[in-house]
């Protein structure tokens, strides 16, 4: 399943239940993975939302970076954020179920009874702003221009060969493969384009090109259009008063501000300052001393802006994160060197000075979720593995994945000694305080950071490194050369990692997969390709049923694990947020998302105690 950045988001405690199966052959108002759908047919709104919420009053986003284009389908270039605020999906999430989504573009499918296809009937009330109608021919013209022009993309529908209009107002979309139960899904997630506004001219007479970047304000479907920016440094969507899908049940009780407005910022420090000066409202707590110590100021003391944990935001995903080398580079292509790499990062010593006990070390691909690997593979998961047993290193059948653990001196010595003798085993001789390749080489490397809030994190592995003779230099910079250098797996090292969702996929090939490793802009960042690791890919995407598909991904976590491919970091499995006090939501919030700021609302009495805001 596709994974939402925005929801980059503890442990439900129990494992999901067998799939209820969408029905097949029939049309059908929503499609599940998991359960049966919450709602019925004809719903008359999401169980999570204030129907009578009022709309009116500004949000105010803060963001790093910049941008430069509104043109969502490029792999290049830096979108501006929020265009999901105008473009729309065919289907739509509800907040409070496991991936369950429900027609909006599209207001009902009907699945192939060999899943073999799926097709969307367009909801004949879904109108762009300008009153055109959203067709069938649109969503064939961004499903095939979006495949054309972005590899990643490419990667996502690799198992779909055709769409194309077969009735009026209907969209059927043709698989190379039967019984991948994901895929209805993944089409009900593409976000659909205009093509006539695409294929049409601008204010000055000249033809657009959805293959380039544009800057001017794009025609969409969604509750927000484009109201005003400055290139780089804000942009402000206002509410579309006459929105096609203002009583549509997904949409009621959502999207309440009249205005949602998104600041850029290249510094983070600045960028924090800006939030106590009240020049934006919500404020996404990254860093642990910050939220321990920083948050003394008097629009805090005063009761202004208010310091809250939103477990919600995490419910629904998991997540690896952690230093990751770039096995294109010869210098990581052994496993015993990228093994050492993990020894020399001492977690428990930063957890005490740094974290102030807020994280856990990560020790799953799928951290957070309840089927991630853990002990030794059994049942399904150790026939699953069987089946690829000369694919896989051997100590998946016969050793439990863990952590080194340091956290004093002497551990951290223990453990230094164990990567270097990894590191002999590998060829490499410690000379005077160097390391040396086999051939002679001194043994260094970069490690590029997307600007310096992880700069503390990763010193703690260059020093512990320069213990055992490797030279290790950080670089921070900006996040256009970071992303440009990231398309273009122009480094040593990075910080980073993936979203994992309750539905693993298609997208585990663009992740780690061979197919991927040398389409730029893939984020299959490790570099990796690996027979096994394809394998089990497939049989995640391939899986016939959700014991299966949770067996083949604990196969695949513990396979990734034990090649010892990253450094892993850790995690907060809940959202540190200070926002200023001039909000309200319901209550409860959905038990997958806090909902910030779809379904929140400005509130009048609480923005006047606050002060400012506008």
């Amino acid at each position: 399943m596709k994974f939402t950045p925005l929801l980059i988001t503890a442990l439900l405690g129990l494992a999901a239940p067998v799939a209820a199966q969408t029905p097949t052959d029939t049309w059908s108002h929503a499609f599940t993975m998991i359960e049966q759908p919450k709602y019925p047919a004809e719903f008359p709104h999401f169980d999570y939302v204030n129907a009578d919420a009022p709309k009116g009053g500004v949000v105010r986003m803060g963001d790093m970076g910049g941008f430069d284009t509104f043109n969502p389908i490029l792999p290049k270039g830096e979108p501006a954020g929020g265009l999901g605020l105008i473009y729309e999906t065919l289907l739509t999430p509800s907040l409070d179920e496991v991936n369950t989504y429900y027609g909006l573009l599209a207001e009902s499918l009907r699945i192939a009874p060999d899943y073999g296809a799926v097709t969307f009937r367009m909801n004949p009330a879904a109108k762009w702003h300008d009153g055109e109608p959203v067709t069938a021919e649109d969503v064939v013209w961004s499903f095939n221009k979006s495949k054309e022009l972005n590899p990643n993309q490419a990667q996502y529908y690799a198992n779909v060969v055709k769409a194309e209009v077969t009735a009026p107002g209907e969209v059927t979309f043709t698989f190379d493969q039967t019984g991948n139960r994901e895929l209805p899904l993944i089409l009900g997630q593409l976000q659909v384009l205009p093509q006539h506004w695409w294929e049409g001219t601008n204010s000055r007479g000249q033809p657009r090109n959805i293959a380039e970047s544009t800057l001017e304000a794009p025609l969409g479907s969604g509750p927000y259009q484009l109201a005003n920016f400055d290139p780089g440094r804000t942009i402000t969507y206002k509410r579309v008063p006459d929105y096609w899908g203002l009583t549509h049940p997904t949409q009621i009780g959502a999207n309440n501000f009249d205005e949602y407005r998104i600041e850029y910022f290249l510094d983070l420090t600045v960028q924090f300052e800006a939030f106590k000066g009240d020049q934006f409202d919500w404020w996404n707590e990254n860093q642990a001393r910050r939220w321990a110590t920083a948050y003394n100021f008097p629009a805090v003391t005063e009761g202004r802006i208010v310091q809250e944990l939103f477990p919600q935001d995490y419910n629904g995903y998991g997540s690896m994160v952690g230093f990751i080398p770039n096995l294109r580079r010869a210098k990581f292509q052994d496993e015993r060197v990228r093994e050492a790499l993990n020894y020399a990062f001492d977690f428990e010593q930063l957890s005490t000075t740094l974290f102030f006990g807020q994280y856990e070390r990560i020790d799953s691909y799928f951290f957070g979720l309840p089927f991630r690997s853990t002990g030794l593979p059994q049942g399904e998961e150790l026939e699953i593995l069987n089946s690829v047993k000369d694919q896989v290193p051997p100590s998946v059948f016969t050793e439990e994945f863990t952590n080194p653990v340091s956290g004093d001196p002497q551990k951290l010595r223990e453990n230094l000694r164990t990567a270097l003798q990894l590191l002999t085993d590998a060829g490499y001789t410690l000379q005077g305080n160097q390391l040396l390749d086999p051939s002679g080489a001194p043994f260094t490397f970069e490690i590029l950071l997307n600007g310096p809030t992880i700069e503390p994190v990763a010193q703690n592995l260059v020093t512990n490194l320069a213990k055992i003779g490797i030279q290790v230099s950080l670089r921070s910079v900006d996040s256009p050369q970071y992303i440009n250098r990231l398309r273009s797996f122009d480094y040593d090292v990075i910080y980073g990692g993936w979203g994992q969702s309750f539905s693993p996929g298609n997208e585990q090939r663009y992740f780690f997969g061979s197919s991927s490793v040398s389409q730029e802009g893939s984020q299959n960042y490790l570099g990796l390709t690996d027979p096994g690791i394809d394998a089990l890919i497939e049989k995640i995407i391939a899986a016939d049923d959700r014991d299966t598909q949770e067996a083949a991904t604990a196969a695949l976590d513990r396979t990734l694990l034990h090649h010892h491919l990253m450094v892993p970091s850790y995690s907060l499995r809940q959202s540190r947020i200070a926002r200023w006090n001039r909000f309200s939501h319901p209550d409860p919030l959905p038990e997958f998302s806090s909902g910030f700021p779809t379904i929140w609302w400005y509130d009048e009495a609480k923005a006047a105690a606050t002060g400012g805001g506008q």
